[in-house]
């Protein structure tokens, strides 16, 4: 196993690990020689996940359910420190899309469910995780915003909000635990080849107004170059790296 990244034997929690990012993320990390706790509410893709690590050699334990749910933040930071003695590394990457909704068509179910899942979740596990990554006097943050982080065109008003969050949050953190060896980042995903469907109807004036944009969008990265993304900015090559939101979306930004 490498040990130049410094992660061999810490202890990762990555959320949203049974598809896309949440996967590519987890598969990295154990390759390097990290245990690694993969949560997620899909079961059988969690399952699909910790069976591939397995099969290459690393070690991986899984927790099922939802991550906006106190017992199942409780469970996923007791099962980290239980079983592999604390944890180094979070990994906040679960999220859903919207619909692309302007705010007027954003209906309460939409609002509460993005939100829910894309801003709550994460803060609730990193205020859970926090202690013990304190406790280490070392550790690292690493979320998963998006363009829409950055901009107001990337995606609908639920997340587009939820994202700017994100990165409000990551900043954060950033500012108020830099002193205590603690490090927070994220990425900020363009377009990427994922499993996450987007139901939108097109008519409506959201999404006609979004698709006017997405010319810029250039070439879908893979989950993988996501995930390369994430594992830097998790490890020692990384060290001075603190409160950085970095685009992985092939120069859109800069667009």
């Amino acid at each position: 196993m490498s040990t130049s990244t410094g992660l061999s034997g810490t202890s990762v929690v990555v959320t949203g690990a049974g598809s896309g990012i949440g996967r590519a993320a987890a598969l990295r990390f154990a390759a390097e020689g990290a245990r690694v706790v993969l949560a997620d509410i899909n079961a059988d893709g969690t399952k699909e996940t910790a069976e591939a690590i397995a099969e290459a050699g690393g070690t991986a334990v899984t927790v099922v359910g939802d991550l906006g749910e106190q017992r199942i933040v409780d469970q996923v930071v007791a099962t980290a420190v239980d079983t592999f003695g604390g944890i180094d590394v979070l990994v906040n990457n679960a999220g859903v899309m919207d619909r692309m909704s302007a705010a007027v068509d954003t209906a309460d179910d939409e609002w509460d469910r993005v939100l829910h899942v894309n801003l709550t979740a994460p803060f609730l596990l990193t205020r859970a995780a926090l202690p013990h990554l304190l406790a280490n006097g070392k550790g690292a943050i690493v979320f998963t915003a998006s363009e829409a982080s950055l901009r107001g065109s990337a995606a609908g008003t639920a997340y587009t909000v939820s994202k700017h969050g994100v990165a409000g949050l990551t900043k954060s953190l950033a500012v108020m635990y830099r002193d205590k060896g603690v490090r927070t980042n994220a990425i900020a995903p363009g377009g990427t080849v994922t499993g996450i469907q987007v139901q939108a109807d097109r008519e409506a004036h959201g999404p006609s107004v979004l698709m006017g944009y997405r010319g810029n969008l250039g070439r879908a990265a893979s989950a993988d170059e996501q995930a390369a993304a994430i594992v830097f900015l998790a490890s020692d090559a990384a060290s001075n790296i603190n409160g950085v939101i970095l685009p992985v979306d092939n120069g859109w930004s800069a667009v």
